[in-house]
């Protein structure tokens, strides 16, 4: 019979015990994952289509895993079950008009189910508990969205590039107006003209303030404002002091009644 040495019982003895390491913590990392060690409740949702989602895949609620999927069952041609097990610890927070969503992890990662955060003036939901769902977007409707976006801003581009060979080219209103200076000049003079003018307008009008037979037009003006305004003055000084003699008199009838 063939003996072993005892360096190769050792290694054969420390290779054994290193799996049954490995094997104890495999098992414990997937019980953790699987919330096999936690307290848990079973909540339900029904979807029309569940966009890959798969059993195993977790459960967040306000951006936490508080869960996994345990089992999904396809009920009939337009209703898919899926069956979720929570930590009953988070069970507080879980409210009877949480909505299930499914998202995922990243643009291409694992399907998820998001459950929305509830009104808190609601009731707790229970063990076993069918909650309401909203159906998920499509990856394929999304590109195609996203196709069509592309589509209409290539468009958009292909256009802008038209109108902007055409001003370089010098056609049209905008385009001669860049392209032509003499054109650019009348504009910048036409605004000179403008800019002369008002302030010859305001000019004219300072000179009627001081002329003769206008003079006592603007004088009667400003007599007339001077005089609204000290009427309102008047008017504001007689209504404090009404306010005053009636919060005095308030006063000395409430000492009186005290």
């Amino acid at each position: 019979m063939e003996s072993h040495t005892p360096a190769f019982k050792f290694r054969l003895g420390l290779f054994i015990i290193t799996g049954i390491a490995l094997f104890v913590l495999g098992i414990f990392i997937i019980g953790k994952q699987k919330n096999l060690f936690d307290p848990v409740f079973k909540l339900k949702a029904d979807f029309r289509n569940v966009s890959g989602l798969q059993v195993g895949n977790m459960v967040r609620f306000s951006g936490i895993n508080i869960g996994t999927v345990d089992n999904i069952v396809i009920i009939n041609d337009s209703t898919v079950k899926v069956e979720m097990l929570i930590k009953k610890e988070v069970q507080k927070f879980i409210k009877t008009d949480t909505q299930a969503g499914i998202g995922s992890e990243g643009i291409i990662g694992d399907k998820v189910v998001v459950l929305s955060q509830g009104d808190s003036s609601t009731v707790v939901v229970k063990d076993g508990q069918l909650i309401a769902s909203s159906e998920p977007v499509e990856t394929d409707a999304i590109m195609k969205s996203l196709q069509i976006t592309a589509d209409n801003a290539a468009m958009a581009t292909d256009g802008i590039n038209d109108i902007l060979i055409k001003i370089n080219k010098g056609e049209g209103t905008l385009g001669r107006l860049i392209q032509d200076k003499g054109m650019a000049e009348n504009i910048d003079q036409t605004i000179l003209n403008l800019k002369k003018s008002t302030k010859g307008l305001d000019e004219n009008m300072e000179a009627a303030k001081h002329n003769f037979l206008l003079k006592g037009y603007f004088n009667k003006k400003e007599k007339a404002a001077a005089k609204a305004k000290k009427d309102a003055e008047e008017k504001a000084a007689k209504a404090k002091k009404a306010a005053d003699k009636a919060a005095e008199k308030a006063k000395k009838e409430a000492e009186e009644k005290n």
